[in-house]
């Protein structure tokens, strides 16, 4: 089957998912309004409830002021009197607001407001006999049963005004509870419809999602033999790096050999010739003197050179004296050729042959690059132990560089890593532009080339 058939054939579960949705959003709509209206009505007599109970609540709190002060006559008794005066004030008028909103309330809510005015008056009136040392007229006020008739009648309308705020508060239950079963039941239709709608859909595409499974397969082989290749061309191409890189060593090692035995043997005999020459010439001519003085020199000059040569190729101080003692040589060299400070650290590590000639390698290439570029003031070079492994590091003071922005020509820095990766060890480069820069290596140490 193919996809332009399937794609097809999928059209035929959107109308039916259209109509599921629309089902859906109209019957949310329909429940979220009814709801919200509900549950606003809800949150109002829930309100106004709150404040008739706090209304009450501060009443007899005034009260209890009001009776400590007349008993004691001492004005902190006062001090509740006073904050439930200032709070009834602040319910009083959220009260009227609220009972604004349903007009059949609006003449007990009035009612209510007016007692309690009174009722605060006359404990006013008596508080400020009190002040007056009038203890006649406010004993007077106290034993009538005017305040508590006052506050019986205050008493029976909050209960009628509390009792119809629970009717309403039903009925907005009511609605809400009516609201969720119109919502649930359309959204049990609409559920029906879309699982439909799935079943239709689901039907349809599965033969689209076997088809994409199948390339999906294809691709993943594909993929994994890709993949595969690579790592073997890659395996390939390291292998074949390593082999080269060990002939050209080897090639180095050999040459090294036969100038020092070939041209070393040579030279031997020029200088013995030399030597004879000097026992059977008469010296005293200048001439001839200053020509085999000449030739003397020229013969040292050939000699040094070919020492020279001999030690780029392969140090011989490496075979003969080991790491530590190459690495002093070299340094000492650098230092006096590149008129540069170098302090070392060269603690005798336990290396392969071929990892003491990586090491020995990273740092002449790395002296090599300060020489040419880094314009550095100070080198530090260091050889120590890191647990199983041996760490060679190269620091300089110089202008440094970015890492990640080397040109591509750079063959030094990536034949350096090679080398170390090729041991099992791992390079790290730390550098930035007027930082200077760091080139350290770990080696594994020699038996233990396997531990990380």
């Amino acid at each position: 089957m193919s996809w332009a058939a399937s794609l097809r054939k999928l059209a035929i579960s959107w109308p039916l998912a259209l109509l599921a949705a629309l089902l859906l959003l109209a019957v949310n709509e329909a429940g979220y309004l009814g709801s919200r209206e509900a549950l606003q009505s809800l949150l109002r007599s829930h309100a106004e409830r709150s404040l008739l109970e706090q209304l009450q609540t501060e009443m007899l709190n005034a009260e209890t002021g009001q009776r400590g002060f007349l008993l004691m006559g001492e004005e902190r008794y006062l001090q509740p009197y006073t904050r439930a005066r200032a709070r009834i004030g602040r319910h009083m008028e959220a009260l009227q607001g609220s009972c604004s909103a349903h007009p059949q309330e609006r003449e007990d809510c009035a009612l209510l407001l007016q007692l309690l005015e009174r009722r605060l008056g006359e404990m006013d009136t008596t508080i400020g006999l009190r002040r007056q040392d009038n203890e006649d007229a406010w004993r007077f006020m106290l034993s009538t049963d005017e305040g508590q008739q006052r506050m019986d009648d205050v008493r029976t309308v909050v209960a009628r005004m509390i009792d119809r705020n629970a009717t309403r508060s039903q009925e907005a239950s009511a609605a809400i509870d009516q609201s969720l079963t119109l919502s649930r039941a359309g959204i049990a239709v609409g559920a029906l419809l879309s699982l439909l709608a799935f079943y239709v859909y689901r039907r349809q595409a599965r033969a689209l999602q076997q088809a994409q499974l199948r390339e999906q397969q294809i691709l993943e082989r594909e993929r994994a033999r890709l993949e595969q290749l690579v790592r073997e061309r890659t395996a390939s191409l390291s292998e074949l790096a390593r082999h080269l890189q060990q002939v050209r060593e080897d090639e180095r090692a050999h040459l090294a050999r036969e100038l020092h035995d070939e041209l070393g043997a040579l030279l031997t005999a020029a200088k013995l010739d030399l030597a004879r020459l000097r026992a059977r010439i008469d010296l005293s001519v200048p001439e001839k003197a200053e020509r085999l003085e000449h030739l003397s020199q020229t013969l040292n000059s050939v000699i040094a050179l070919k020492r020279d040569i001999i030690e780029d190729l392969h140090p011989s101080s490496l075979t003969n004296l080991g790491l530590t003692a190459s690495l002093e040589v070299l340094t000492s060299e650098f230092a006096a050729s590149s008129q540069l400070p170098v302090q070392t650290h060269l603690e005798t590590v336990a290396l392969s042959p071929t990892a003491q000639l990586t090491a020995y390698r990273l740092v002449q290439e790395a002296l090599t690059n300060i020489a040419k570029h880094a314009r550095a003031r100070h080198v530090e070079v260091r050889v120590e132990r890191d647990g199983a492994r041996a760490r060679v590091l190269v620091r300089d003071d110089g202008l440094g560089f970015h890492p990640q922005q080397l040109p591509a020509h750079t063959h030094g820095l990536f034949g350096m890593r090679h080398r170390v990766e090729a041991e099992g060890g791992v390079l790290q480069i730390d550098s930035a532009p007027g930082a200077g820069t760091v080139v350290s290596a770990t080696l594994p140490l020699a038996g233990s080339a396997g531990t990380t």
